[in-house]
């Protein structure tokens, strides 16, 4: 967009750009713009549907926010990209220079624009400097794939993250809020990428992922086992769980709340947020002559009242 259509924009608003302060709401195909005089203007006015999704930078196509640049032509895109194209304007290669367009900074001020998440169910419109702050927190945002034994980069809604945890990592599946796991390593002194397969469980309409790892702490090789929830923070407040493991007449007992898989498994696992069982004091547990992890985790979740 040029700055010279941003001026001509102005002039059909019956004013300049800074006598236009707008409120964009979605009705039929267009949106419907209040001027202070009281004044509407129609539904699906070209120049309003035009800027519904604009300012828009013609190198990485993303919305601009100041500053925006612009060449001696008018030509504009964001102050992230003038680097990339080396001080040259990509549309008509004129030196940039140090230009603001600030036109299309005052029209960007009166924007309302909807969330990047629309696709996920976001149905809000926001203005255009609180659109980032939105989205940051926006609770239709999709998850990243909980798996832990691989960097996975898919990202989803819960359901499509289920469905992608059983057919793609083949994770164990289990329906009920009360386990019973067994984890067995033969050389236990082996604590690189000692992670076990992740389990997923779905009780109370909800879907919980049982991690059990070794890591490094310190000098000290220890395991884990935390409980995450599948959703958001606000809703894994409302269950708890419990984690025991024990063996030779001695046993240890963890009660929390599941985090959810907002938070990365390494955060959480570094947090410390779940079971902690020393390798010396799980071999203990193992019995025998402790050259086997031979472990038994079980537990139980609870929705609380």
């Amino acid at each position: 967009m040029l700055a010279t259509d941003i001026h001509r924009i102005a002039d059909q608003t019956h004013g300049g750009i800074q006598s236009w302060p707008v409120n964009f709401r979605e009705k039929g195909k267009g949106f419907r713009v209040k001027e202070l005089g009281g004044t509407s203007m129609a539904s699906g006015n070209p120049f309003f549907d035009d800027l519904r999704s604009k300012p828009e930078c013609p190198v990485c196509l993303n919305a601009m926010y100041p500053p925006i640049h612009q060449c001696s032509n008018g030509h504009t895109l964001c102050s992230g990209c003038k680097p990339r194209v080396h001080n040259r304007c990509p549309t008509c290669r004129h030196e940039l220079g140090n230009i603001r367009c600030l036109a299309l900074e005052k029209v960007a001020a009166s924007l309302a624009l909807p969330c990047k998440y629309q696709s996920y169910g976001c149905i809000g419109m926001y203005p255009y400097y609180g659109k980032l702050k939105h989205e940051s927190q926006c609770s239709y945002r999709p998850y990243s794939c909980p798996y832990a034994g691989s960097e996975c980069t898919v990202v989803g809604d819960i359901p499509f993250l289920v469905a992608h945890l059983k057919d793609d990592h083949k994770v164990d599946m289990h329906s009920g809020s009360a386990f019973n796991h067994r984890y067995v390593k033969s050389n236990p002194h082996e604590v690189e990428n000692a992670t076990w397969m992740l389990t997923v469980f779905n009780c109370y309409g909800q879907y919980f992922c049982l991690h059990f790892e070794a890591f490094q702490l310190g000098m000290a090789p220890v395991y884990i086992a935390f409980l995450r929830f599948m959703g958001d923070d606000n809703e894994a407040r409302n269950y708890s769980y419990s984690l025991e493991v024990g063996g030779n007449g001695r046993k240890m007992i963890w009660q929390g709340v599941p985090r959810s898989i907002r938070d990365s498994h390494r955060k959480v696992r570094d947090s410390f947020d779940g079971l902690l069982i020393q390798r010396n004091m799980a071999l203990f547990f193992s019995g025998g002559d402790r050259k086997e992890l031979k472990l038994r985790v079980t537990g139980r979740i609870w929705k609380d009242q």
